[in-house]
C-alpha cells in the first residue's frame, strides 16, 4: 500500500478562503494525497480566557489573546462547501480535523468526508471521542503529547463507539519540534503496542526527519505547508513551501519504491551482473591431463570463459585435470 501523503494546510489560509483555495491547487500540483485543514467553531473550542501555548505565542508575538488568534483564522461552513468542490475538481481528497462536535457533523454529514482526523489536542476528549468513533468511518488518530496508556484509552473509546479502522500517527506537539525530541523509534513502539497501521505528522523544520519516517515504516506522512513562511499566524514559520513539499513527496515516493519486499534475492538487472563481476576458477599456470587441481595451480579471476564458480573451490582442490588447461584458462572437471 502507497504511503499516504498529507499536505497539511492547518489554519495557513489565515482567514481568507483564496488563500485556501491556493493552497489546494499547490498541493495537488506537488503530489500529495490529501489536503487537509482544521474545522472549527471558536467559541465551542475554547474560552476567552485560555492561554497562548509558548509556540503561538514565540510565533505570533503574544500580542492576542488565543481566543482572538484563532477566531482570526476560523474559515465558516460555505468557505469550506467552495474548498471541498475545488478539490473534487482538481482531483486532490479534501480533509478538515473537527475541533468541535459541530463541525464534525458538518464535515460528515455535509461534505462526506471519506475519513476523520482527529488532533492531538483530542486525544482525551472522551465524549468527542466516542461520538468520532460512531460515525463509523476510518479515522487518522494523532497521538502528540501522550501516553502509551492515553492512547490504548482513546483507542478503547473509539472502538467501543463503533470505530473498526483506525490509523495512528506519532507526533511531536512542538512547532518547530527540535530533532532531539522527534523519537521516530515510537512509530514502531505504537504499531508493535497495537497492531494498527502507523504513520508520523511532522512539525520539524525541513523534510529530512519524514522521509526517514517512510524508511522506518510510517504508513501516512503529515506535514504542514504554507505559501510563505513569513506570513503571520502561528504555524507558517514550522512549514514547509510548495518547493519543499514537492521535494519530500518526491523523495518520499522515492524511499518508498527503495524499500521493496524486504526477500534478500538479486533483482533481474543484476542477474546480468552477476555473470560478469563473480569469479571463476582459472588456471594460473598451465595444468597438464591428470595433474591434482591445487591452490599453486589455480586461482580465480573474473573471466568470460567457461568455468566453474569460486564457490565451487573446495570441490575442485584435489581432483585429477581431466584435460590439459592453458594459464588464465577456466576449470572443468569433464
Amino acid at each position: 500500500m502507497s504511503v499516504l501523503i498529507i499536505a497539511e494546510a492547518g489554519v495557513n489560509h489565515n482567514g481568507d478562503v483564496n488563500v485556501a483555495l491556493q493552497l489546494c491547487k499547490a498541493a495537488k500540483e506537488a503530489g500529495a494525497d490529501i489536503i487537509k485543514f482544521q474545522t472549527f467553531k471558536t467559541e465551542l473550542v475554547l474560552t476567552k480566557n485560555a492561554a497562548l501555548a509558548e509556540y503561538q505565542a514565540r510565533n505570533t508575538g503574544a500580542s492576542k489573546t488565543q481566543y482572538e488568534m484563532i477566531k482570526e483564522l476560523e474559515l465558516d461552513y460555505e468557505s469550506f462547501r467552495k474548498i471541498k468542490e475545488y478539490c473534487d475538481q482538481i482531483g486532490i481528497e479534501f480533509l478538515s480535523t473537527p475541533d468541535d462536535v459541530e463541525s464534525l457533523n458538518f464535515l460528515v454529514s455535509d461534505l462526506k468526508l471519506r475519513r476523520i482526523k482527529i488532533g492531538s489536542g483530542e486525544i482525551t476528549n472522551i465524549p468527542f471521542l466516542r461520538i468520532v468513533g460512531s460515525k463509523r468511518l476510518p479515522i487518522i488518530l494523532s497521538t502528540g503529547m501522550a501516553t502509551l496508556g492515553e492512547v490504548e484509552r482513546a483507542i478503547t473509546e473509539l472502538e467501543k463507539a463503533g470505530s473498526d479502522d483506525i490509523t495512528l500517527l506519532h507526533c511531536t506537539s512542538n512547532y518547530p519540534s527540535p530533532f532531539n525530541e522527534v523519537n521516530l523509534r515510537a512509530i514502531e513502539t505504537l504499531r508493535k503496542a497495537f497492531g494498527f497501521n502507523v504513520g508520523y505528522s511532522d512539525h520539524t523544520q525541513g523534510i529530512s526527519v519524514p522521509i526517514a519516517a517512510v524508511a522506518l515504516g510510517a504508513s501516512v506522512i503529515e506535514k504542514h505547508f504554507t505559501l510563505d513562511k513569513s506570513l503571520p499566524g502561528p504555524d507558517h514559520a514550522a512549514s514547509i513551501n510548495p518547493e519543499e513539499l514537492r521535494a519530500m513527496v518526491e523523495s518520499i515516493r522515492n524511499i518508498e519504491a527503495a524499500l521493496g519486499d524486504g526477500i534478500k534475492k538479486p533483482v533481474q538487472s543484476e542477474l546480468d551482473i552477476r555473470k560478469v563481476v563473480r569469479r571463476k576458477i582459472v588456471a594460473s599456470k598451465p595444468i597438464r591431463k591428470g595433474t591434482f587441481f591445487a591452490s599453486e595451480n589455480l586461482t580465480t579471476k573474473r573471466t568470460s570463459d567457461k568455468g566453474l564458480p569460486a564457490e565451487m573451490w573446495d570441490y575442485v582442490i584435489g581432483y585429477p585435470a581431466p584435460r590439459d588447461f592453458a594459464e588464465d584458462e577456466g576449470i572443468e572437471l569433464q
